[in-house]
C-alpha cells in the first residue's frame, strides 16, 4: 500500500531571518503550514537544509561569489533548522544543491509513494526538488499554503508553473490535502 512521504524543505533560520539577504517574507506562513501537516506524517517526514559545499565548482562559484555570506562550513547557524522545528527533525538531508531529490530522500519513498512538499523557497528548492522527483516518476504534491517564495510573485508563478506538469506534480492547499479520505498514508 502506498503512502504520502513529507519532505520539509529548507525551513532554515537563512531563509526565517528578516535580516538576511536570503529572508522568504511569507516563512512565517509556510511554517504555519507545516506545522499543521506534520501530525498526519508521523514518521514518513524528512527535513532537509541547504549548505554551502566547502569548495564550489561550475557555476556554483559565481553563485557563491554574488553570495559571499553564504560561505558557511554546515555546523553554521545560518544553516540550522528553525528552532520550532529541530525538535521535529527526526530525520535530516543536507544537501549543496537547490533540489533536494537525492538518492537519500528517494530511498524514504517505497515503491508507489507519493512526495509531498513544503518549505521554501517555492521558486527555488521546491521547484527544483519537485520537478526531479517527478522526472523519476514521482508523483509530487506541493502544498501551496506550506510553501513560502522570494516574494509573493514569485511563489505564485513557481505554484503554476509546476501546476503545468499535472498530473506529475499538483498543488493542494493544507486543507485540501488533510481532508481527503485515506490520505497521506
Amino acid at each position: 500500500m502506498s503512502a504520502d512521504h513529507l519532505a520539509v524543505i529548507d525551513m532554515q533560520r537563512v531563509f526565517a531571518d528578516p535580516a538576511s539577504p536570503w529572508a522568504a517574507p511569507r516563512y512565517a506562513d509556510a511554517a504555519a503550514g507545516v506545522r499543521s501537516l506534520l501530525p498526519a506524517f508521523a514518521g514518513r517526514v524528512t527535513f532537509t537544509r541547504f549548505v554551502a559545499p566547502e569548495h564550489p565548482t561550475g557555476a556554483w562559484r559565481a553563485y557563491y561569489d554574488r553570495w559571499p555570506f553564504a560561505r558557511r562550513p554546515p555546523d553554521a547557524e545560518l544553516w540550522d533548522l528553525d528552532a520550532e522545528f529541530a525538535d521535529e527533525a527526526r530525520h535530516v538531508l543536507d544537501a549543496g544543491t537547490f533540489g533536494k531529490w537525492t538518492p537519500e530522500l528517494a530511498a524514504r519513498l517505497a515503491p508507489g509513494d507519493r512526495l509531498v512538499l513544503a518549505g521554501v523557497s517555492t521558486d527555488c528548492c521546491v521547484l527544483s526538488t519537485a520537478l526531479a522527483a517527478a522526472d523519476a516518476g514521482t508523483e509530487v504534491l506541493v502544498v501551496a499554503d506550506a510553501c513560502a517564495g522570494a516574494d509573493d510573485d514569485s511563489h505564485r508563478k513557481a505554484l503554476h508553473l509546476m501546476d503545468l506538469y499535472r498530473p506529475l506534480i499538483r498543488v493542494t492547499t493544507a486543507a485540501g490535502l488533510l481532508g481527503r479520505p485515506g490520505r497521506p498514508g
